[in-house]
């Protein structure tokens, strides 16, 4: 009896708890308790997803550049500064200089310059030596098959400072002057490449599709040249950060010249059809380097995965839009900072086949490989674009990604 009463009171320890089986000098006992799970699984954060996305499509495209691609894109954001021409010029490029900042605009130009003299040299050499060795006819013949001089649509009104490559010197924020206007606007130097490519004449009617956030529109009202401007965005609240940076920036009598709508960019071609001499197609894209940096607005956003998946669509509307709105003649150019060829190619390619099959419109993709040759000391360009141009992030010169075709309206 003593034996089951020391047992039990044994088990009575071991019910009132580990502390009261000590006495007995028992170790405690362990209890297994069911493992918790959670109601949704864990939360993958959109730049990752992002990335993921981007290994497994531009590893395929890009192969073995998109190592260095992926760096780029993971790394600091290089920026250019684009001189305010409403602002003090004269002070404003004297501060930039002595930051040791280059005008890669300027520099582009002379250098198109010296290149098209020596194309002209080149040229009357050879017709001086055809001259010499054949007759009239062969003459005429051998004329009119030697290439033009590399053409040069390089507005010297627009200027813009960069770093050298390498340099990861950062700009201070811009500063208003005695009027309140400031005097530079910071942006990814690539992006001015489009604006560039789009070669606002005197006079021209200018259509911005997609402004917002306005520093391609900004870019354009730089060059001085138009002789009306309709910049649009779709939403209301992107059309107000656009009339920020044009307050910002431009005086008051250039703003009332410039025409700020909030239509959406897909409808133009039927609200003012065949209206401008030159478009600006700058589409909603996966912005790459967005995608993998920042999580706010993160189109690859779970909640935002159909919107992605209908990208292409909402680009090739777009750019439809811009080509019946552009003049017989007149020129679009479409843009995107995003790598992919569903975005960039595939989207100007089926553009000009519904251009033609559906509206009896001939388009003619203008060939913008100069900018590569004009531009090559400040950005990297990719070898393997069948349409348009392509800047590439690169550590020593991280800019872009940026795409950029024009198409002519024949």
């Amino acid at each position: 009896m003593a034996a089951l009463g020391g047992g039990g009171r044994a088990a009575a320890l071991l019910r009132r708890g580990p502390a009261a089986a000590l006495v007995l000098g028992s170790a405690p006992r362990r209890y297994r308790y069911k493992e918790k799970w959670a109601a949704t699984a864990p939360r993958i954060p959109s730049t990752r997803l992002a990335l993921q996305n981007f290994d497994m499509n531009y590893s395929l495209q890009f192969k073995d550049t998109w190592p260095s691609i992926r760096v780029s894109l993971l790394s600091e954001q290089k920026y250019g500064a684009l001189v305010n021409n409403f602002a003090d010029v004269d002070r404003v490029t004297q501060e930039l200089e002595l930051l040791n900042a280059v005008d890669f605009v300027s520099e582009a130009s002379q250098k198109a310059q010296g290149l098209q003299q020596d194309s002209v040299a080149e040229q009357a050499e050879r017709e001086e030596s055809a001259s010499r060795e054949a007759p009239s006819e062969c003459q005429a013949v051998k004329r009119a098959e030697t290439p033009p001089p590399l053409s040069a649509p390089i507005t010297s009104n627009i200027k813009c400072y960069t770093f050298p490559r390498g340099d990861v010197t950062r700009f201070r924020p811009a500063r208003p002057d005695t009027l309140g206007i400031l005097n530079y606007y910071l942006m990814d130097a690539a992006s001015l490449l489009p604006v560039l490519a789009l070669n606002v004449q005197p006079d021209d009617f200018v259509l911005d599709l997609c402004a917002a956030p306005g520093g391609k529109t900004l870019a354009i009202l730089q060059t001085g040249f138009c002789g009306h401007l309709a910049a649009n965005d779709v939403t209301v609240s992107r059309t107000k950060r656009l009339h920020q940076i044009l307050n910002s920036y431009v005086p008051k009598q250039i703003r009332e010249t410039v025409c700020v709508t909030s239509w959406d960019g897909r409808n133009w071609g039927e609200l003012e059809g065949g209206t401008f001499h030159k478009v600006l197609v700058d589409v909603p894209c996966t912005t790459d380097r967005h995608s993998v940096m920042e999580e706010d607005n993160n189109i690859f956003s779970r909640r935002r995965s159909k919107e992605r998946q209908m990208l292409p669509m909402l680009q090739l509307q777009l750019l439809m839009a811009g080509i019946l709105a552009t003049k017989p003649g007149g020129e679009v150019v479409y843009s995107t900072c995003s790598l992919s060829q569903l975005q960039n190619e595939y989207v100007i390619e089926r553009a000009i086949e519904i251009a033609e099959t559906e509206f009896n419109i001939s388009t003619h993709v203008e060939d913008l490989s100069h900018f590569r040759t004009l531009f090559q000391d400040t950005f990297s360009f990719s070898s393997d674009c069948r349409l348009g141009e392509l800047v590439l992030p690169h550590l020593t010169a991280n800019f872009g990604p940026m795409y950029f075709c024009k198409l002519r309206r024949v």
